[in-house]
């Protein structure tokens, strides 16, 4: 059941803390919460735990794999189409939607509720700060104030209303390390369990958290992208390169491509909105990577409460499995033996397509994970108002960083019975590396990926 009353209590601790901190230094959040926002406590049934600094072995070796600290435990219990109505309370309608879909082979096996998800301290600090400066501006196309950190760790306005918009931009402002390499693959999944992989190396760099750089010298600039397609051989040497601005509408997010054919760089047409990703068989759109990306302005954003609900959460087995694709990709959907759902609390935002604006989706509900900031599921909805497709980020805690995110992504198209598969690790070991480094901007300019291309 949705927990109002939740935000309600943040919102007047808000009030009170700010009155007494608007001119001080830096110091912890309201009490009661986590550095990064969440409630600390754990819920009254003692099924959610409170968070105790969650999993972080800081200046430790990245290891070859993530060992599953929960190995030995077994699913509390699993969900089916069969006993799914004692579980509605917990669920989101897009699960009891895919759990329909595939009466026989979907299923949602429950776990004990771990809260592991951590960030370095320095972030932490960053957030305190950002709670007393930070701030909307453009109409909440844009943010001020704010650096290396969530911008918004207490969600609400001056009057004490909780502001969906300030959730939906931690969610585009949250930890994700500062400079990252991958060799990632993905895969569009037909509905006869056929699919081929792409496979590429990607490098990011998240401007945001230039640990040398501070919010007024950020220059409007959110991250850095960069990718060149490995395989197969007829897309090989093909490269992408994207820079993603924090305000959208006052500077759109530039785009150019490479051509291994010519050997030439040409500045790519608007890579936004509901553009649909080629590469994932048209199966998402542009602002669907990384579960929500890009501007905000073609919706009216509302929000619906606080819930516990169960979560792809801690999920280190389905991580070190994402090299081995047959053992992966099932037709229909990711095999659920690899998957882990826990019951945690997330915050629940929808976005409602504008009057006299067009997007392919009319109304999204995405699901925030209170202690990472993450969205963690959506569901999405047709011009007909009907469930069309659902996406899950497939969440892991990379401890030795620490930083939690995806280990893998499902986007579901529940008609079609086609799915895109992404993030999936193609290295033997941990695929993504995590680096403290400030690469700079020239490193990710369109005379870079020329020079970088083959």
């Amino acid at each position: 059941m949705l927990m109002r009353t939740c935000g309600l209590v943040l919102a007047s601790v808000y009030v009170l803390f700010t009155a007494v901190v608007a001119n001080a230094q830096p110091v912890a959040l309201p009490e009661g919460l986590t550095p990064y926002g969440a409630e600390q406590k754990g819920n009254a049934a003692g099924t959610i735990p409170a968070w105790d600094g969650g999993m972080a072995a800081n200046n430790a070796p990245p290891p070859k794999q993530l060992e599953n600290p929960f190995r030995d435990e077994k699913p509390l219990f699993v969900i089916t189409a069969a006993n799914k109505s004692q579980h509605l309370d917990q669920l989101t309608v897009g699960q009891v939607a895919l759990l329909e879909r595939y009466p026989d082979s979907y299923r949602i096996p429950v776990y004990p509720s771990h809260r592991t998800a951590a960030a370095p301290q320095w972030v932490y600090d960053n957030i305190a700060r950002n709670h007393q400066h930070a701030k909307l501006v453009n109409a909440g196309n844009g943010i001020e104030q704010a650096y290396g950190g969530v911008a918004f760790p207490v969600p609400v306005d001056q009057d004490g209303q909780v502001n969906a918009l300030k959730i939906i931009w931690n969610h585009l402002t949250r930890w994700r390390g500062i400079h990252i390499k991958a060799d990632l693959s993905e895969a569009p999944v037909h509905a006869n369990g056929s699919y081929s992989l792409v496979t590429a190396s990607h490098e990011a760099y998240f401007v945001y958290y230039d640990r040398d750089k501070t919010a007024d010298s950020l220059d409007n600039k959110l991250s850095y992208f960069l990718a060149f397609i490995k395989q197969p051989s007829r897309l090989a040497g093909g490269g992408l390169l994207v820079h993603e601005t924090i305000d959208r509408i006052k500077e759109p997010r530039a785009a150019w491509v490479y051509n291994s054919g010519t050997r030439r760089v040409r500045r790519a047409p608007s890579v936004e909105y509901d553009m649909p990703v080629p590469s994932a068989d048209n199966l998402i759109t542009a602002d669907e990577v990384d579960m929500f990306n890009g501007a905000l302005d073609r919706y009216n954003w509302s929000f619906v409460g606080k819930q516990e609900i169960y979560i792809p959460y801690n999920n280190f087995d389905l991580s070190n499995a994402t090299k081995d694709d047959k053992a992966l990709l099932h037709k229909g959907h990711i095999n659920p033996d690899l998957t882990r759902y826990e019951l945690h609390r997330v915050w629940v935002v929808e976005g409602t397509v504008k009057e006299g604006v067009r997007h392919l989706y009319t109304k999204r509900r995405f699901y925030i994970d209170e202690d990472s900031w993450s969205i963690v599921q959506a569901d999405q909805y047709d011009a007909r108002g009907k469930l069309w497709r659902v996406s899950l980020s497939y969440l892991v805690n990379y401890y030795h960083v620490p930083v939690t995110w995806s280990a893998a992504s499902a986007n579901y198209d529940l008609e079609s019975g086609r799915y895109f598969a992404g993030y999936l690790d193609s290295a033997n070991g941990i695929g993504i590396q995590f680096g403290d480094d400030s690469p700079g901007d020239g490193y990710f300019s369109p005379q870079s990926l020329r020079r970088m291309g083959r």
